[in-house]
């Protein structure tokens, strides 16, 4: 009975951990992993235009149609425009404001609190301003005619400008969020090592530059991987602000995935852009992730 009660006991101990994840696994299969499997079988089908029959098996159809469509290869462009255009940045500049905000200063928490104000912002109030702003008659052509600029600047009705001032939103929005990710870093480095570096002579901008940024190589990683899949889904501020146009010049992959899906019915054709989709984030990510593991730390 001793040696049968312990085997027992000791049975379950191993087993609670994975019961306690039972709930969320569960919830995981609904809402996510259920839906990515039917998106992925429907990705190889076809849907009567009445939706009533039930799907036939096409094959490679939908990716066929896919790689010959000229408006899905002009999404996959923008949005890789995007990619380039906005991570480097919100890879970059939050770091700086993070230093900035670090420091020890009276009323630095009322500037951190600033910077952030932006992140709780929902992005459909955040679009819808600065959709004003970028009006013809908005804040900022009328600045631009009082400095001389009479007819303003067409921001998201120019198709070599639309794209990059959908960015712009982006960037302002984001720049708070890594910005808190940098700064739980940064204050997890020892007031030691800067000290030591002073002795040494590094100091000023140079100690940053010889100590922050060598530590917080696993936080510009995150920050990389975090802001490149989150590009690569850009939808909001395209919907809210543009629709995609000019001339889908601002049209993302995702919002193509949209506008197949519920806008023309295209259920079967928008699931396959989809799965290549997910194919691209996850390259990305692999490449993002051994790039992270190869980089040194200190």
């Amino acid at each position: 009975m001793t040696l049968g009660h312990s085997f027992k006991n000791k049975t379950l101990i191993q087993i609670t951990p994975y019961l306690f994840l039972l709930p969320a696994l569960a919830v995981l299969g609904i809402a996510v992993f259920y839906p990515a499997f039917q998106a992925f079988s429907l990705s190889f089908t076809q849907y009567d235009l009445d939706l009533i029959q039930a799907p036939q098996w096409v094959g490679l159809k939908n990716f066929q149609k896919l790689f010959n469509d000229k408006v899905f290869w002009q999404t996959i462009r923008n949005t890789f425009l995007y990619l380039i255009g906005v991570v480097p940045i919100l890879v970059i500049v939050p770091l700086g404001l993070a230093i900035l905000v670090n420091q020890k200063l009276r009323g630095i928490r009322w500037f951190r609190i600033a910077y952030y104000t932006p992140v709780i912002i929902s992005m459909v109030v955040a679009g819808i301003a600065w959709k004003a702003l970028y009006a013809s008659d908005g804040i900022l052509n009328q600045l631009l005619k009082i400095g001389g600029f009479t007819d303003g600047i067409p921001w998201l009705t120019s198709p070599d400008l639309a794209l990059w001032s959908v960015m712009l939103v982006t960037i302002w929005k984001g720049l708070g969020y890594y910005m808190v990710i940098y700064l739980a870093g940064l204050q997890g480095i020892p007031v030691d090592l800067y000290e030591a570096a002073a002795i040494d002579g590094s100091d000023g901008w140079q100690k940053h530059w010889d100590i922050t940024i060598p530590l917080m190589r696993p936080y510009l990683s995150l920050v990389a991987v975090i802001s490149s899949i989150s590009a690569m889904k850009v939808f909001e501020e395209v919907y809210i602000m543009t629709q995609g146009g000019p001339l889908n010049h601002s049209k993302t992959v995702v919002y193509y995935v949209y506008e197949k899906a519920f806008q023309d019915l295209e259920i079967n054709y928008a699931s396959a852009i989809g799965l290549v989709l997910f194919l691209f984030i996850l390259i990305l990510s692999i490449i993002n992730l051994k790039i992270s593991r190869n980089t040194p730390t200190f």
